[in-house]
């Protein structure tokens, strides 16, 4: 039985994947080992009935002894301890949440539904780095697998809708203090019938402007806000959040590093959970129906789900509130665009704490068990 250490497990990704194991009974194929980076000696998680302690993270000659290693801890984990471990001969295998190693010619981005035949292979050449992918980009590849299979895209243009929680849990956490801070203070205002609107929404510009709105990890107000800025700038002009939709869709597909041209503009919003995205695609011909479409959308795997263009099935499956906490991919308003018959948009939202993080860890753990 694989022995399996565990690190950052108690963070949000960390925590999500511990609830899909306990829910798909993972651990029961498992030998699971906790480590802590803060709480090494505590009490570890109950697995099938057991009780253990935690382990240092940062005791390499423990971390030795498994022959898996989990992380959700984040990149600096992964930078200081891996090349410790692997001067001491670490011959086992890494999987990582973090952006560290993705990119690296010793990992394989994971997402088994779109790309088993490169895993299988990465394995089958004694691969043993594999990373979970950026979220938009692994919940883009699940809602257009049938169209990557068939090889059907040219170029994507990739409008993101961005959570909170994709920025960590602090940040949902401000977003909620953000949003309470501001109710608190036009509350009075809101219970007058007779207060004009426009006094209403002077008040609020006041209050976002305010240097006592929470904004310490947004550094601005995201509550009644949008801000068209994920992760840090790159020399082109594009934020590296950006970059990754081109460079981890192609790696994930096995393919050279500007086969399917991917580009656009990351935001984030204030929705606490799932990202969302509008997706402008140049489809490879012309000559597909939009029920061709549809169906080879809907056929590509079990999780992703179409939804009708009316505004009633968009207002009741196609939003993150529809989606939060679950494994469906929703993918909706599709349309031919006027620019001509090979302009496709979409929009799509997934649960990135699933699909866009957890998941593909899970899974590629189930691989390696097996």
């Amino acid at each position: 039985m694989l022995k399996v250490g565990f690190v950052g497990w108690r963070g949000m990704v960390g925590s999500v994947l511990m609830d899909r194991m306990h829910q798909q009974n993972d651990f029961s194929k498992i030998n699971a080992v906790f480590f802590s980076t803060s709480n090494a000696g505590g009490d570890a998680p109950v697995i099938n009935g057991a009780s253990s302690k935690l382990l240092d993270a940062y005791n390499i000659d423990a971390l030795l002894e498994q022959d898996c290693i989990v992380t959700t801890q984040g990149s600096e984990y992964t930078q200081k301890v891996l090349p410790l471990l692997k001067r001491k001969g670490y011959d086992g295998y890494w999987l990582d949440a973090s952006s560290t190693l993705r990119m690296s010619d010793e990992s394989v981005i994971v997402l088994d539904p779109i790309n088993r035949h490169v895993i299988d292979k990465a394995l089958k050449d004694g691969v043993k780095v594999f990373c979970g992918g950026n979220c938009t980009v692994s919940l883009m590849m699940m809602a257009l697998n049938g169209l990557f299979a068939n090889n059907l895209i040219e170029w994507i243009s990739s409008m993101t809708y961005q959570s909170a929680s994709g920025a960590g849990a602090n940040n949902m956490r401000e977003l909620l203090a953000q949003s309470g801070f501001l109710y608190n203070n036009v509350a009075e205002l809101l219970t007058d019938s007779r207060a004009d609107i426009l006094a209403i929404d002077n008040r609020v510009n006041e209050i976002l402007r305010s240097k006592d709105l929470p904004t310490g990890y947004f550094e601005t107000s995201l509550a009644g806000n949008v801000i068209p800025w994920v992760d840090v700038a790159l020399p082109n002009g594009q934020t590296k959040e950006e970059w990754k939709g081109a460079s981890e869709t192609n790696k994930i597909l096995g393919f050279s590093p500007d086969a399917v041209k991917v580009d656009g503009l990351c935001v984030r919003v204030g929705s606490m959970r799932c990202h969302s995205q509008a997706l402008t695609i140049k489809l490879n011909q012309k000559d597909l129906s939009l029920s061709e479409i549809e169906k080879i959308i809907a056929s590509a795997n079990e999780w992703v789900k179409v939804i009708p263009n009316t505004k009633e099935d968009t207002l009741k499956y196609l939003t993150p509130v529809a989606i939060s906490g679950k494994l469906d991919i929703a993918i909706g308003r599709i349309r031919k665009l006027s620019f001509g018959d090979d302009y496709l948009t979409v929009f799509t939202v997934g649960d990135q704490l699933l699909w866009g993080a957890a998941e593909p860890l899970r899974r590629m753990l189930n691989i390696l068990s097996e």
